[in-house]
C-alpha cells in the first residue's frame, strides 16, 4: 500500500485537509471575544517554507539516501506531536529542536540499516507512527547531538488474514482507516477506535497501550495483541503467535507500552471480530453526579459489557449534550454481530432507574440489525456530534488554554479521589485563570473494580504565558493523581511528560528491571531517550 501522499499538518491534528480555515478560526475567535469582553483575532498561520530550522547535524550515507532525507518540510513536520503547547509553538513558527533527518524505510532491511547507522554513530533514533502523541513521545531530546526520526509510513500493509482464527498480521505503519477499509469486505473489524484513529497507526497503538472508545471489556490494544515483532539495536525480538500462554512472563508485555524506547515495532498479529450490526443506545439523565456514578458502577458490575458506558458530569453534559448544567448524563450503548441488543439495554436502563436515572422508553434506541431503528437519541446525539467535531486548531493562539488529564482508580477510592482532584487542581486553575477557569469530568472507560475518569480544563491566559500556566496546572494534576491513589495515565501514555510521575507510581525495583532490559536491547541508549525514564 502506498503511503498517504497528503502532508500532515504542522500546526493542528491530522493532515492539511483537516486544518480549519480562516473563517472557522475567526468564528471561534468571535465566540471567545464575547466571553472575554475584548476582541481576539486569530493569529496567521506561518508559511511552512519560510520557517527557520537549524542546519542538520548528521551526514546521511549514500546507501541510505533513497529513504532517509534532511528535507526542510519533512524535518519540520516531524518536530512535534499533538499536545496543545506543541501545536501552539508550531503556529508561532517556533521549531527549536527539529530532527536532523527523517527516515521512511520501505522494508525491514531498510529499517535494519537505518537503526544500525544510528547506533554506530550515536544518533538518537525516534520511532514515529502517526505523530499524535500528546505526552511528548516523539520529540527530539535537547541533550542529543543528532537525531533521526524513523517514520514507518511505508510499512503499512495488511500482510495476512486468518479468517479461521479471526486474526490479522499488519505492518506497524498502517493507519486506522486503512486497516478497517481492508477488513470491511471480509465482514471483520479490529474494533479499536482511539480518538486519534484517523491519523494514528497500529504500531503507535501497541507502543503506547492506546485505549479505544469502547468503555468496557476489550478497550486497550493489549486485549487485541496476539504477537509482536520488534527491532532493537541488539537484534529482532519476536513473540510466538498464541491465543494465550502460561509460560512465564509474556514477551509481548515488554513490547506493549514500550513507547519506542526498547525497539521499533515493525508488525504484529491482532485479534479480529465480526462487524456489529445489532445496536442499542440510551441516554439516562441523573439529578446528581454522585447518583450517576453509582449507577454506572452497578451496571458495569452486572457484567452486561456495554460497548459504551460513560457518564458526563453536569459541566460536560451542559456544554456538550444540551442539559441544564445541573444534571449528569449516563450514555449506555450495546452492539453485537450476532445477538439483538434490545434486552441488554433494557436491563441496563432498569439498573440506572433504580439509582434515580430518568429516561422515557421512547428515548431508548434499538436497531434490529437490518438498519431499522426505533426510538430517539436525544442528548446522546448532541454529545456525539460535539465529541467527534473537535478540532485542536480552532482556538490555537487565541489565549484560551485547554487540555486534559486522565487516570483510573478503584470504586472504593473514587468519591474521595474525585473530590481531591477537583479541590487541588481547581485551586490552581482559579489562581492562574481566575473566573474563566473551567474543570469537568467524564468516564471514558469503566471496569468492574473502578472507573477511568477523564478531566478537561480550560481558561483564558495571557498570550505568551500559556506554557508557564500549563506547567503549574499539570504539575498539580500529576501530583494529586499519584497522591490520591490513581495512575498518571490511563491511555495517553507516559512519554517524557509523565516520566517523573510514573517513577513515583511504579515499584522502584520494576524501574531497575526495565532499565536493565533497555541496556540489553539498546546498550548505547539511542532509542527515544527520556521516554518512560530518564536516560
Amino acid at each position: 500500500m502506498a503511503a498517504r501522499e497528503e502532508r500532515r499538518s504542522f500546526w493542528t491534528w491530522g493532515y492539511v485537509s483537516d486544518e480549519p480555515d480562516f473563517a472557522a478560526r475567526s468564528e471561534a475567535a468571535r465566540k471567545l471575544s464575547a466571553r472575554l469582553g475584548a476582541v481576539v483575532d486569530p493569529p496567521p498561520v506561518p508559511d511552512i517554507d519560510t520557517i527557520e530550522l537549524r542546519a542538520s547535524r548528521v551526514s546521511i550515507p549514500a546507501k541510505l539516501q533513497a529513504w532517509v532525507n534532511d528535507d526542510h518540510v519533512d524535518r519540520l513536520v516531524h518536530t512535534y506531536g499533538g499536545h496543545p503547547l506543541e501545536l501552539l509553538a508550531a503556529l508561532r513558527g517556533e521549531f527549536i529542536n527539529p530532527p536532523d533527518a527523517v527516515a521512511h524505510p520501505r522494508t525491514e532491511d531498510e529499517l535494519e540499516a537505518t537503526l544500525a547507522w544510528c547506533d554506530a554513530h550515536g544518533h538518537t533514533a525516534i520511532p514515529y507512527g502517526g505523530g499524535t502523541s500528546v505526552v511528548w513521545g516523539v520529540n527530539v531530546p535537547s541533550q542529543c547531538d543528532g537525531a533521526v526520526t524513523i517514520d514507518l509510513d511505508n510499512l503499512n500493509r495488511v500482510l495476512e488474514i486468518d479468517e479461521v482464527s479471526r486474526a490479522g498480521r499488519f505492518e506497524a505503519g498502517i493507519l486506522g482507516p486503512d486497516l478497517e477499509a481492508a477488513l470491511r469486505p471480509l465482514g471483520l473489524t479490529l474494533r479499536h477506535f482511539p480518538q486519534s484513529f484517523p491519523w494514528s497507526t497500529v504500531g503507535g497503538w501497541v507502543a503506547t497501550r492506546s485505549g479505544g472508545h469502547y468503555a468496557t471489556n476489550h478497550t486497550h490494544i493489549d486485549d487485541f495483541v496476539e504477537s509482536t515483532r520488534m527491532l532493537s539495536p541488539a537484534g529482532w525480538f519476536e513473540s510466538r503467535r498464541l491465543p494465550g500462554s502460561g509460560a512465564g512472563p509474556s514477551p509481548d508485555r515488554l513490547v506493549i507500552g514500550s513507547e519506542g524506547t526498547l525497539g521499533i515495532i515493525s508488525e504484529c498479529w491482532l485479534r479480529l471480530q465480526k462487524r456489529p450490526t445489532f445496536r442499542a443506545t440510551a441516554g439516562v439523565i441523573f439529578p446528581t453526579w454522585q447518583a450517576g456514578c453509582t449507577a454506572v458502577r452497578h451496571i458495569v458490575q452486572a457484567k452486561l459489557w456495554p460497548a459504551n458506558l460513560r457518564i458526563l458530569d453536569p459541566v460536560e453534559a451542559g456544554n456538550n449534550a444540551g442539559l441544564d448544567g445541573t444534571q449528569s448524563l449516563v450514555i449506555i450503548g450495546f452492539e453485537s454481530a450476532d445477538v439483538p441488543q434490545g434486552e441488554n439495554v433494557r436491563v441496563a436502563v432498569a439498573i440506572a432507574r433504580e439509582f434515580g436515572g430518568i429516561i422515557a422508553d421512547e428515548n431508548i434506541v434499538i436497531d434490529d440489525g437490518q438498519g431499522h431503528a426505533t426510538g430517539h437519541e436525544g442528548p446522546v446525539g448532541a454529545w456525539r456530534n460535539a465529541f467527534i467535531g473537535v478540532n485542536a486548531g480552532l482556538t490555537a493562539g487565541l489565549g484560551l488554554l485547554a487540555d486534559t488529564f486522565e487516570t483510573a482508580t478503584t470504586w472504593d477510592n473514587w468519591p474521595e479521589f474525585d473530590w481531591l482532584v477537583r479541590e487541588r487542581v481547581g485551586r490552581v486553575l482559579k489562581e492562574t485563570m481566575g473566573d474563566s477557569a473551567m474543570l469537568s469530568c467524564r468516564f471514558t472507560h469503566v471496569y468492574p473494580d473502578g472507573p477511568a475518569p477523564y478531566y478537561s480544563f480550560s481558561g483564558v491566559v495571557k498570550r505568551g504565558g500559556e506554557a508557564e500556566v500549563w506547567r503549574q496546572i499539570k504539575d498539580e494534576a500529576t501530583a494529586v493523581l499519584v497522591d490520591a491513589g490513581g495512575t498518571v495515565t490511563h491511555h495517553h501514555a507516559v512519554g517524557r511528560m509523565h516520566a517523573e510521575g510514573w517513577a513515583d507510581q511504579r515499584p522502584a525495583l520494576f524501574g531497575d528491571v526495565l532499565k536493565s532490559v533497555k541496556r540489553t536491547l539498546d546498550p548505547n541508549g539511542i532509542l527515544n531517550p527520556g521516554v518512560l525514564f530518564k536516560p
